[in-house]
């Protein structure tokens, strides 16, 4: 005799949408039913490459040579803090094929279904408000650049691109992405040696260290972390037992696009000198050839809308997982519009004001760390099962995975935060350490949620079990 797992009735369904690419994905932030399962682990590599081949990534490297560090100390940071936002991208990324669910909807169990309204609600904000106006700012300016239109004429063009790709969904922003990839590569690489012919790698920086690489690591971690939330929302479409596979290929993705890109923003700026305080996409373009200038402004403009397109599909799935539903088959696409329209805004207010980029990615790990303590305490202490029922029961409760979050939010923050705006008491007292907010965001959230969990966590539950006997023959 064996006892399974009885399939789970939304597992069994059918949205006619499968593998159809122009089709407007229907729903918001359910389960992926088996007969709409498609695609191939492989594909999260170009998934995680396209989007970061962008001005962003550049600008993150440039931040360690603007702060003073060599370019071997900024190259140091950046491969550490990648690394380490590349492993938990690839761990939460593996959780998709096996639940058909997205991230913020996984995110569930370590925060109950009204805890959960905490960190898909910021994730809603970040991505399709934050990173939303970031990228499209860098995309307007580098068009603007390239074919002399107005920078507000740029935006809206851009912006509309990215709102098409999100509109749509899944299967058109997977297919965009992996056409991207290697045109986005060719373009980046080849401007990125040349750069390496004109960089100055060799100097020993302004004795910056170790406080500046400690914010650089902050901030290399913060950018590829930053994706970690939307992790399984694009592996939740693949076949069940993929989840491995998926998520290395998801992190290789996530890891080399980011260390090629900001290694060359670093030797971009070595090359620039301490001086430059001009436009950042200027100040890189001006080191390559003209033609080849060109060619990577408009590959800049390619990578905003490939950033993009990822930032507001899952903003959008973020909001739905918040557990509020409409009576309309198009939630998570009229979401897109909207979250787009509102980014949109933002960016328009910031079009001119560039140099907010660095304050935004510096803080941006700072709820992320906390986040990820609670979901990857949660997932070791209580080792997953097939079959859990906290993902869609509404009367589950975990209040240890909201409070372990605002607690080692706040605590980091006002401890060790050390930014312009503001500095904590230990880092101001203690400046060599830098910024270690999200270390001990992180540290604070899972010492704490391992502490209140069992009494403030609701048993999980799972789906009824069928036998069946089993014959020899």
């Amino acid at each position: 005799m064996s006892s399974t797992i009885a399939p789970e009735p939304a597992l069994q369904g059918d949205r006619h949408y499968g593998a159809k690419v122009v089709a407007v994905e229907p729903g918001g932030a359910e389960q992926i039913p088996l007969a709409e399962r498609h695609g191939r682990p492989l594909q999260l590599l170009w998934t995680w490459t396209s989007p970061n081949m962008e001005f962003a990534t550049i600008y993150v490297g440039a931040l360690g040579i603007i702060f003073g560090l060599s370019f071997w100390q900024t190259f140091s940071a950046v491969v550490l803090g990648t690394l380490l936002g590349a492993i938990s991208h690839a761990v939460l990324s593996s959780w998709g094929p096996d639940t058909g669910l997205c991230q913020m909807v996984l995110s569930r169990r370590a925060f109950g279904r009204i805890g959960n309204i905490l960190p898909a609600g910021i994730n809603t904000l970040v991505a399709g408000v934050g990173w939303f106006a970031v990228n499209s700012v860098s995309g307007a300016l580098a068009l603007s650049a390239l074919t002399g239109l107005n920078g507000y004429v740029s935006l809206v063009i851009v912006v509309a691109l990215m709102l098409a790709l999100a509109f749509f969904g899944h299967n058109l922003i997977q297919v965009f992405e992996r056409f991207a990839a290697p045109v986005l590569t060719l373009i980046f690489v080849v401007g990125g040696i040349v750069i390496f012919t004109e960089a100055d790698i060799g100097g020993s920086g302004s004795g910056a260290f170790p406080g500046a690489w400690w914010v650089l690591l902050g901030a290399t971690f913060g950018y590829s972390a930053g994706w970690n939330p939307y992790g399984a929302d694009y592996t939740r479409y693949l076949p069940p037992g993929s989840g491995r596979k998926a998520g290395i290929f998801a992190g290789i993705g996530l890891f080399v696009s980011c260390v090629l890109l900001e290694s060359f923003g670093a030797a971009a700026f070595t090359a620039l000198g301490p001086g430059f305080d001009g436009n950042p996409t200027d100040g890189y373009t001006s080191v390559l050839p003209g033609w080849l200038g060109n060619l990577t402004l408009l590959g800049i403009a390619l990578g905003a809308i490939a950033a993009n397109a990822l930032n507001m599909y899952s903003s959008s799935i973020s909001f739905a997982a918040m557990g509020i539903t409409l009576r309309t088959p198009s939630l998570r696409a009229i979401i897109a519009v909207v979250m787009s329209i509102a980014g949109f805004v933002v960016a328009a207010i910031g079009l001119n004001h560039i140099e907010n980029y660095e304050e935004f990615l510096l803080v941006i790990a700072y709820w992320v760390g906390p986040w990820l303590g609670v979901v990857f305490a949660d997932r070791i202490l209580r080792r997953y099962r097939p079959g859990e029922t906290v993902y869609t029961d509404r009367k589950y409760r975990n209040w240890a995975g909201p409070i372990a979050m605002l607690v080692g939010a706040v605590a980091s923050i006002w401890l060790f935060s050390a930014q312009v705006f503001y500095t904590g008491p230990i880092a101001a007292a203690n400046p060599s350490i830098g910024d270690l907010t999200f270390v001990v965001g992180f540290v604070i959230a899972f010492a704490l949620y391992a502490a209140l969990v069992k009494p403030l966590a609701d048993p999980i539950t799972y789906a009824p079990s069928t036998d069946s006997t089993t014959k020899a023959a």
